[in-house]
């Protein structure tokens, strides 16, 4: 898919001077050089469709020349055809439901959360911004720094389980030999490269990458099948805040999916089916999800019944189960985990893409075109990969943890967006000036956006039901707080932006 732009040879080289300590004349030359030299260079790359030279900008519609709509699809799947769900689907027997119960959470909690990220989907071609650019246009120039900030600790959290589980999936199948320190690097580089050089990349890899992921998994369930028949029995009916908050979880892994849902669709043709880009983004997403999760949900039933798995966990955690599920294929079967390890890495090198335009959105304007996006991607893996290490120590206390909070903020930010874009653009795409994208005078203040979703957590909160804090909504009813942020943000949004408009005029 391209993701060049032929123009940018012709884009004049910024002076390697500015905002810089003075230099002597000669220094100064030299710096000059070293600028173009390696300007040249990567332009060379992006020619040959090895790095994205573009960054935030919003993309020329002359640009936006994809036809492969079927890419949107195999994008979402690979990201998701990995153990990364098999994880989060193992929660649900933390919260004492049973297979049957768990299974009936994950369907109805995913097929409908899915619905967001499929839809923000289809404004990428229409809009072609990025889709924290275009929380611009509800958060405003400078106050959209919050929820870009919540959304860069949100993918670098996400970034972090991927690689702690890629990690001990390397570690399992070396017997020990290798660390699971050891495994988080590697998984880290691998992802560095693919989301150093960009979209095009990107979309080739995810083309095929799910395809021994699928067939791995498979070959676990084959000889791991009579394992999972062994499920813990749990004997009380399941309750509304056992169900609740499960899936509480289950949201926190698809809605952020949606606060980076445009980035992968922007340069797609504007005169792109809308309908096809959502069904493939609906079915890309919440097809391998349900599958998975219930593979997971089923697995952490019965890995205290089965030994070879309880030994496995008690090692290397998910890692350790996986390698105990294929450990009848022998050899084969270690080498299935290594792929198993690898196909995080559609997942892990999609986030890190998103993670380098968010890093970008925070410099200022005079920035952007000396720190180009792939350079961040050397800023992630300096991040993940020492945190990843410190999480792997107490992996699912850390996974819970996390999770715990991202569904919150996401979800009122997103009913933020989805207001502004369907109540006061009516759902016009062009209504979007591209040309106010980084031009405060011409954007909203954003007080309106950042007040709804602040205010939100006065509801929020009280119906919070986690480890470190028991609300008095939740309680009774249960973890209702993504519902409510979401509600409660998009209701108070109304009010707050006519008289944002009504005072500041846009």
């Amino acid at each position: 898919m391209l993701a060049y732009n032929e123009d940018v040879e012709k884009q004049p080289i910024p002076d390697a001077g500015s905002n810089m300590p003075e230099m002597g004349e000669g220094e100064e030359v030299s710096a000059n050089r070293r600028w173009a030299a390696s300007r040249a260079f990567l332009i060379k790359a992006a020619a040959f469709g090895r790095v994205e030279f573009r960054g935030i900008a919003p993309i020329p519609i002359k640009e936006r020349t994809v036809e492969s709509t079927v890419d949107v699809f195999t994008l979402w799947w690979s990201m998701n055809t990995n153990i990364l769900p098999i994880t989060f689907g193992m929660l649900g027997p933390v919260y004492g439901l049973g297979l049957r119960d768990s299974s009936l959470v994950i369907l109805f909690f995913t097929l409908l959360t899915a619905l967001l990220p499929a839809y923000l989907s289809t404004l990428g071609p229409k809009i072609g911004m990025r889709q924290m650019i275009q929380a611009r246009y509800s958060f405003g120039r400078y106050l959209v720094s919050v929820p870009v900030l919540l959304n860069l600790a949100t993918l670098t959290g996400f970034s972090v389980i991927i690689a702690v589980v890629g990690g001990q999936c390397l570690s399992a199948v070396a017997g020990g030999s290798l660390s699971v320190d050891v495994g988080i690097v590697i998984i880290a580089l691998l992802a560095l490269v693919i989301s150093f050089c960009g979209f095009t990349v990107l979309h080739v890899y995810e083309r095929f990458a799910w395809i021994p992921a699928l067939v791995a998994i498979v070959v676990a369930v084959g000889t791991g099948g009579s394992g999972l028949r062994q499920q813990t029995v749990v004997e009380e009916p399941a309750a509304a805040p056992a169900v609740l908050s499960f899936g509480m979880i289950v949201a926190s892994y698809m809605i952020p999916w949606a606060c980076l849902a445009s980035d992968f669709t922007t340069y797609l043709s504007p005169m792109t089916s809308s309908a096809k880009i959502f069904w493939y983004s609906y079915l890309g997403t919440s097809i391998p999800t349900i599958l998975l999760m219930v593979l997971g949900a089923a697995i952490g039933g019965a890995v205290e019944n089965v030994p070879e798995w309880a030994d496995g966990y008690a090692s290397t955690s998910v890692g350790g189960v996986l390698a105990a599920m294929l450990a009848p294929a022998v050899g084969f079967g270690k080498f299935l985990v290594v792929l198993l390890s690898l196909s995080l890495l559609g997942n892990l090198a999609a986030t890190a893409y998103s993670v380098t335009l968010n890093f970008q959105m925070l410099l200022p304007q005079n920035m952007v075109a000396r720190v180009p996006r792939y350079a961040f991607a050397l800023v992630l893996t300096a991040i993940v990969v020492p945190v990843s290490i410190r999480a792997a120590a107490d992996f699912f206390v850390s996974l819970e943890n996390f999770v715990a909070l991202i569904g919150y903020w996401s979800s009122a930010f997103l009913g933020v967006v989805l207001v502004e874009h369907l109540l006061f653009r009516r759902g016009d795409c062009a209504s979007y000036d591209a040309d106010a994208w980084d031009k405060a005078r011409l954007l909203p203040w954003g007080a309106a956006a950042l007040a709804a979703a602040a205010l939100s957590f006065a509801l929020v909160i009280p119906a919070m039901d986690q480890t470190w804090y028991h609300g008095p909504i939740a309680s009774t009813t249960g973890d209702i707080g993504f519902e409510l942020a979401f509600a409660v943000s998009a209701a108070l949004y109304v009010p707050l932006r006519f008289l944002e408009k009504k005072f500041v005029g846009r």
